[in-house]
C-alpha cells in the first residue's frame, strides 16, 4: 500500500472531478499495465492509477528546476505530469529532459478574476505559472512535443459568490496528449 492510499478525497467534490476527467482522458489512449513515469511523489491520483492496473512510478520530488538532468535516471515510454508545470520556475528544461515518447500533462489555466495561488507557508505549493491553453501549447511546441488530443473542462465549488458562479463555465483545468517531435 502507498502513503497516499490514505487520502480521503471523498468530501472534496471539486478534486474528485478533476481525477475522474483526468482517468478518463488517460484511458482514453492507454490501457493498464502501461508503465508510466508520473512526475512528482506518489500522490493520490497516482494511487489511483495503480489500482486501476497502471505501473506506476513516480519521480523522488527532486528539484526539477535545479537539476532536469536527473530525469535521465528514469525511463518509461509514458510520461504523466498532472498539475506540475504552473509549480516550476523554468519548465522548458524540464520538458525537453522528459523520457518517454508519449507525454500527458495538465495545468491549471488562468482566470482573470483570480490571482495565480500561492500558499504561504509552502515553497512547493505555490503557482509560478498559470497559463492560457495557447502559452501551454506555445511551451509544449517549444520543448519538443506536439500536441495529439486536448480538453479542458469548469472547477464548480459549492459556495455562493460571483467567483464561485464565473467558476461553473469558466474553464480552470486544460489537459493534454502530446508525442515527441521526431527531430
Amino acid at each position: 500500500m502507498s502513503s497516499t492510499d490514505h487520502y480521503d478525497i471523498s468530501n472534496n467534490k471539486s478534486l474528485q472531478r478533476r481525477y475522474q476527467k483526468t482517468v478518463e482522458f488517460l484511458e482514453e489512449s492507454i490501457a493498464p499495465p502501461e508503465k508510466i513515469l508520473d512526475l512528482g511523489t506518489t500522490n493520490p491520483l497516482s494511487a489511483i492509477l495503480r489500482r486501476k492496473g497502471f505501473d506506476v512510478s513516480n519521480t523522488k520530488g527532486e528539484d526539477l528546476d535545479e537539476s532536469p538532468h536527473l530525469l535521465t535516471e528514469y525511463s518509461a515510454k509514458t510520461v504523466t505530469a498532472f498539475e506540475i508545470f504552473e509549480h516550476l520556475l523554468n519548465p522548458l528544461s524540464v520538458l525537453r529532459a522528459l523520457p518517454g515518447q508519449r507525454l500527458f500533462a495538465s495545468v491549471p489555466l488562468s482566470l482573470w478574476f483570480a490571482k495565480a495561488y500561492q500558499n504561504k507557508t509552502d515553497e512547493w505549493d505555490r503557482h509560478f505559472h498559470e497559463f492560457e491553453d495557447w502559452q501551454f501549447d506555445w511551451l509544449l511546441d517549444k520543448g519538443g512535443w506536439q500536441i495529439t488530443r486536448r480538453a479542458k473542462w469548469t472547477s464548480p465549488i459549492n459556495q455562493i459568490g460571483i467567483r464561485p458562479l464565473l467558476r461553473l463555465f469558466t474553464d480552470r483545468y486544460y489537459i493534454i496528449e502530446a508525442v515527441r517531435k521526431n527531430t
